[in-house]
């Protein structure tokens, strides 16, 4: 009697010390025990849950689970249960418990009592919740962009940090048929049906967008055509963007086509209608100008007469500048801008150029700065590169205030020739930056200054350096001044 004693004392122990919830429940339901962590976790004392049924203190939509597996338990269809089920605490929260429930017997096979054991779950419950929940709205994201992806008017293309075709939507699919009627092997830099924005020059591999984009480039705008039938060849205007991991690693990327092809060939009409009016304005301006000339030469002509043709002579002279820039735009738009290479002295063509721009600088008050090797030979179309470096260093005059400098450095950087013109004068801001070379486009500083110009000077600069397979970039800021930077890749001679 002592040792059986003993033992239901130490299982009483045992159980109030439990850190697992513990209850015996009778055969009604009704709570008859219970431990300190299931009074901890249902938020009511011992007295409290001594007075209540297990069904009081289950969720409504829980209890027909639990009942059913309470009756089948005592019914002897099993011997114990475990289910997931919530409770109710008496300031109305909820408490999800993890219930493991068994029927006690006496020796002769009797139901006395059953014995429940309670793990609370509530934290984990609202992880695995919260997590649902996420990959519900991730499911749901994932489909909402896959629906774009497939739907919207723009080709896209993921490439892989090796330049292997990962995924592409149903319009990338559609458009690859022109420029690779023979199937396409899913890798970045393969050659088909491509051409350059001349529509007749093909484009190599290093220039292919999908090539670029492997290479680590960004870019927007590329433009480029289709389609071996120059009828029905395509423009597209093609953008890439590299994708990286959270460590910063390249892991791909991606690459969006828009096609352009109206617009191309409406920009095609137009450049000719210009280049039709320019050429045909051409010859009446000669003529004006040079009956100008003469009678500017006449001694009979009264003074008040002078004055007045030196006017018609400006505007007129204006006016055949403007005509000759938009042909030349014109003609660089369409791919016919046309070079004639030689062997010049570039040191040579710079210093005439500043040569040429110091009565305007010195009227301005601006000073005018040269750093130039003795001698530099290369080979360029001497008369277009002296039109790049006079409209530049025009530039850099006009917009530099009295008391500033500009200047021209001319460097090598091996085969490659280097052209920098500098200036401290207004500066632009990074949109004007951006749209610089832009037809037509004027930065604020130069319209709130009143300086003349059309606009279209560093468009055709940018052809001339293009046509002699080159670059030119700016840097700018407001205030502090403007440098272009012009590279022609293998003009310098050895």
């Amino acid at each position: 009697m002592e040792q059986a004693g003993y033992d239901a004392t130490l299982w009483r122990l045992t159980l109030q010390h439990s850190p697992i919830g513990m209850v015996l429940v009778d055969l009604d339901g009704r709570l008859t025990m219970v431990n300190r962590a299931a009074c901890t976790m249902l938020g009511r004392d011992a007295d409290d849950l001594r007075a209540c049924t297990f069904q009081e203190i289950t969720h409504p939509d829980d209890l027909d689970a639990d009942l059913a597996q309470f009756e089948r338990t005592l019914a002897g269809e099993i011997d114990s249960y475990r289910i997931l089920k919530r409770y109710l605490r008496p300031d109305g929260s909820v408490v999800w418990g993890d219930l493991s429930v068994a029927l006690v017997r006496d020796d002769t096979g009797e139901p006395q009592h059953f014995i429940s054991q309670i793990l609370d779950v509530s934290e984990e419950h609202e992880r695995r919740d919260h997590l649902e929940r996420t990959v519900a709205e991730l499911e749901t994201e994932r489909s909402t962009l896959e629906a774009i992806f497939d739907t919207v008017n723009v080709g896209l293309l993921l490439i892989d940090a090796d330049g292997r075709y990962e995924r592409s939507n149903r319009r990338h699919q559609e458009t690859m048929r022109l420029p690779f009627p023979d199937g396409h092997d899913g890798h970045a830099g393969q050659l088909g049906h491509v051409y350059r924005p001349d529509g007749v020059t093909l484009l190599t591999r290093e220039e292919m967008p999908s090539w670029r984009a492997t290479r680590g480039e960004e870019f927007d705008d590329y433009l480029y055509w289709v389609g071996h039938d120059p009828v029905t060849r395509s423009a597209f205007s093609t953008s890439a963007r590299q994708v990286r991991g959270a460590d910063g690693e390249r892991r791909g990327a991606t690459i969006a086509y828009q096609e352009v092809t109206d617009l191309m060939r409406a920009l095609a009409v137009k450049d000719e209608f210009v280049a039709s009016v320019s050429h045909e304005l051409r010859t009446p301006l000669t003529a004006v100008l040079g009956h100008l000339e003469i009678l500017a030469e006449s001694d009979e002509l009264p003074p008040p007469v002078r004055r007045q043709l030196g006017v018609v002579r400006r505007n007129a002279e204006r006016l055949r500048t403007l005509v000759s820039d938009l042909l030349e735009v014109a003609q660089a738009h369409a791919g016919s801008l046309q070079l004639d290479r030689d062997t010049v002295d570039v040191a040579r063509l710079v210093h005439e150029a500043l040569e040429a721009a110091a009565p305007a600088a010195a009227a301005a008050g601006v000073g005018l700065e040269v750093d130039v090797p003795e001698v530099l030979d290369a080979l360029v179309d001497g008369q277009r590169l002296r039109q790049v470096v006079d409209n530049l260093v025009s530039n850099a005059v006009k917009y530099t205030d009295r008391g500033g400098a500009a200047g021209v450095r001319v460097g090598v950087d091996g085969t490659t020739l280097d052209i920098r013109v500098h200036d401290s004068g207004i500066g632009m801001n990074a949109a004007e930056v951006e749209r610089a070379f832009t037809r037509f486009f004027r930065g604020s500083g130069a319209l709130e200054r009143h300086r003349p110009g059309t606009g279209l000077g560093l468009t055709i600069v940018q052809s001339i350096v293009e046509a002699h397979g080159g670059s030119i970039s700016l840097s700018s800021e407001p205030g502090t001044g403007t440098e272009f930077h012009v590279r022609l890749p293998g003009a310098v001679l050895g």
